[in-house]
């Protein structure tokens, strides 16, 4: 059985490395804020993922037991991950980043107070 597991491991540890690659590329390669967004959420949140869970497993066959900070760190990422994606393209809309036509569009549930008029002022900047 300790095969079977060392395995499995080998193939999420791949799969981790190869969805980390794709997601690092695409934060170089895209090409606004927008797009940007989703290699970090999406590609790398499952890379991590995998490589936790390749973790989880293999230490489990070792052990006997499951390490249970992995398996929180594993809950934690996969819960606040899609969380911080959300407020971030909330906070992009809200100033108004400029993005690329292929990404233009109205989104339905900004209000007009939502969309700010100018950029927002920084706490220690003053409001001039």
């Amino acid at each position: 059985m300790s095969w079977f597991v060392e395995v499995l491991a080998s193939v999420l540890l791949i799969a981790g490395g190869i969805f980390l690659f794709i997601g690092s590329m695409g934060m170089v390669h895209l090409r606004d804020f927008y797009m940007r967004l989703h290699g970090p959420t999406k590609a790398t949140t499952l890379g991590i993922g995998c490589m936790l869970i390749a973790s989880t497993l293999f230490f489990w066959s070792q052990d006997g037991k499951p390490d249970i900070q992995e398996l929180l760190i594993t809950l934690f990422l996969f819960i606040t991950a899609p969380v911080s994606a959300h407020l971030l393209s909330k906070a992009g809309l809200h100033m108004q980043l400029n993005h690329i036509d292929i990404t233009e569009g109205d989104p339905v549930e900004l209000r007009d107070e939502e969309v700010a008029k100018k950029p927002v002022p920084h706490p220690d900047k003053g409001h001039g």
